[in-house]
């Protein structure tokens, strides 16, 4: 397998992801419409794919993309929809925007997103039942990554810290702990599922793309905190300066705004040296680090 221009190969994974999730998404008719309508506006509003897309550049360094691929690539972003409808409720952080559009409570409501969001977390298991060319303990496998990534030892268990912290104080270190699992957690998940698609990875190697999850995990959240910062509403898609205005301890207040751009530098350099004994089929995981400390959205 060759290796197309990360441009291309960006485009071709979202294509991908977004084929695989029609199929699992259609549009139905009927008293259970409205959930249906629910759950298609939020995953289907404009998102990024940074996950299905570490999916396939973990198992695209293995050479093997397979259908396989796209239905972890499907499950990590299942996931990660039902966790912004979530996180954006009113008993968390009442947020009235996502990605430019009314978040999913203000465009339906409270009880639609709630079980919206339940639905897509047990479709996104569902997927991972399915897997048809790896042998059952690689299913198992990726069931139990997805359930420890997702729950009370990763992003359930973030989001509680992160709610608790509220008008607190975190060190530097209480902050990483947070959001290793807030955001970390399933962003090793998908690169990990990714690479156990193809069938080819060895654990040696299982560690070295954990070690490069665990640096691109941080660096996309300090990232986030300096576009906090810097950014504004309209390029952010989200209200700016919304961490701000809720008093949540971020990389930029407790590092000031260089402070946390020499970290988001040091945890990208980390991110590469940590896939350095990989081969060019690697690339798209070395472009990827690039692209979350350079993007401005």
């Amino acid at each position: 397998m060759g290796t197309p221009p990360f441009s291309e190969f960006l485009s071709q994974s979202q294509q991908r992801v977004d084929r695989q999730l029609e199929t699992l998404l259609p549009i139905v008719s009927g008293p259970a419409s409205q959930l249906f309508a629910a759950i298609r506006y939020s995953i289907f509003n404009g998102g990024k794919r940074v996950r299905p897309v570490l999916a396939y550049a973990a198992a695209h360094a293995f050479g093997n993309i397979n259908q396989d691929t796209d239905r972890v690539a499907a499950a990590v972003e299942l996931i990660h929809a039902y966790s912004l409808i979530h996180d954006d409720l009113p008993a968390m952080d009442d947020d009235d925007l996502r990605r430019g559009k009314p978040t999913c409570h203000i465009a339906f409501d409270e009880a639609t997103a709630i079980l919206a969001g339940d639905a897509l977390q047990s479709l996104a298991f569902t997927q991972l039942t399915e897997l048809k060319s790896v042998p059952p303990q690689t299913v198992i496998q990726s069931i139990a990554t997805l359930a420890k990534a997702a729950g009370v030892e990763g992003m359930v268990a973030g989001q509680a810290i992160d709610i608790a912290s509220v008008n607190g104080t975190l060190t530097i270190e209480q902050l990483e702990h947070m959001h290793r699992q807030k955001t970390g957690a399933m962003i090793i998940a998908s690169i990990i599922m990714g690479a156990l698609s193809s069938g080819q990875a060895s654990e040696q190697q299982l560690m070295a793309l954990t070690s490069y999850g665990d640096a691109i995990g941080l660096a996309f959240q300090v990232q986030d905190d300096i576009l906090d910062v810097i950014g504004n509403t309209s390029m952010l898609g989200k209200q700016q300066g919304a961490d701000q205005a809720m008093n949540k301890p971020t990389y930029t207040s407790l590092l000031g705004l260089e402070g946390a751009k020499e970290k988001a530098m040091q945890l990208h350099q980390d991110a590469i040296d940590a896939i350095s004994h990989f081969d060019q089929h690697a690339d798209h995981l070395r472009a990827i680090a690039d692209y979350i400390i350079n993007r401005d959205y």
